[in-house]
């Protein structure tokens, strides 16, 4: 692949990079970094893409990769916060509503690998495209996804119960 086609396919999947780096950085200076090491990493493999795989799962094995990386190194430092960022899903200047926002903090708070693989199926990619990104197999995808919808509705139930409660006492 010459520099061309690689500065149209970045053009091209920007968001897709962005989206990664935001839900695994929450540090605006981090989070630049992230994006040039998931450029730098995708340049490096680019001679090695396999043109029978869609680009995007290409380039969401390698951004996934930078970016758990990343992740795992900060959490283990301990150094800083990472959470999920509620600008990389807003399409235009949108205030978050509360329920996206209890969303977004839940998924901040799963297993990075289980992070990616929400990020992935919100991306309405099938369970075979997710299984192939992460390296799983598909009944494992479809597996982690119930438990995960599980945990969600679950966290959801406690929240309205908890609302609930809150009001009752607020009379």
């Amino acid at each position: 692949m010459d520099a061309g086609r690689f500065t149209e396919l970045l053009r091209t999947h920007r968001g897709l990079i962005y989206k990664i780096a935001f839900a695994y950085c929450r540090n605006p200076t981090e989070r630049e970094d992230v994006i040039q090491e998931i450029a730098a990493q995708l340049w490096r493999a680019r001679d090695r893409y396999d043109s029978t795989f869609r680009e995007t799962t290409w380039i969401y094995r390698i951004a996934l990769n930078v970016a758990i990386s990343c992740y795992r190194r900060t959490y283990r430092h301990g150094a800083r916060e990472v959470g999920l960022d509620t600008d990389a899903f807003a399409t235009e200047a949108v205030e978050p509503s509360p329920a996206l926002e209890h969303l977004l903090r839940v998924i901040d708070g799963l297993r990075p690998l289980d992070k990616a693989l929400v990020l992935l199926y919100l991306d309405d990619n099938d369970h075979a495209a997710i299984a192939e990104v992460l390296g799983i197999s598909t009944s494992n995808v479809g597996t982690k996804l119930a438990r995960i919808k599980h945990e969600l509705r679950a966290s959801v139930a406690m929240d309205v119960t908890d609302a609930k409660e809150d009001s009752h006492g607020a009379r």
